[in-house]
């Protein structure tokens, strides 16, 4: 089932595979969001400062990234007074308790470790899609173990 959106999606990751994957399942899932790439931090923090306003819907952010990682983008983006209230979704391959707290405690949204197929992929993405940000609480979720905080 498709959804029906006009989303506006930012993704930083370097991983070239990882975007594709993620391109391909969200383009499956939703045809209208608009999806922006950064393969890393600081091209992502670059990006914010010319492009926001107006804010993406959500950011899906990739932790392990050369020059800027995801923590270090967070950090700024809970600090920068225009991005601070864009909902930011960790997207990664990790999925350690003690580093899963880290992110929370820094301000993150929601946490996904990455899917291992394209349809759990697919379901990840029309999950995040279907947030309402305005009422939602913390939910990481790491293949099918949930941490409530």
């Amino acid at each position: 089932m498709m959804i029906k959106s006009n989303k506006s999606i930012y993704l930083a990751d370097d991983d070239a595979d990882d975007c594709m994957l993620f391109e391909d399942a969200l383009r499956e899932v939703c045809d209208t969001t608009e999806l922006t790439m950064a393969n890393d931090g600081v091209e992502l923090l670059d990006l914010m400062e010319t492009t926001v306003p107006p804010p993406p819907d959500v950011i899906f952010l990739d932790l392990n990234m050369p020059r800027k990682n995801g923590f270090e983008c967070l950090e700024q983006i809970r600090a920068t007074l225009k991005w601070k209230d864009i909902p930011v979704v960790i997207f990664s391959t990790s999925g350690q308790e003690d580093m899963i707290r880290k992110v929370h405690d820094q301000g993150a949204n929601y946490f996904i470790r990455k899917p291992g197929s394209f349809p759990k992929l697919k379901q990840a993405i029309r999950q995040i899609l279907d947030i309402d940000w305005s009422t939602h609480s913390w939910v990481p979720v790491t293949d099918n173990l949930r941490y409530h905080y």
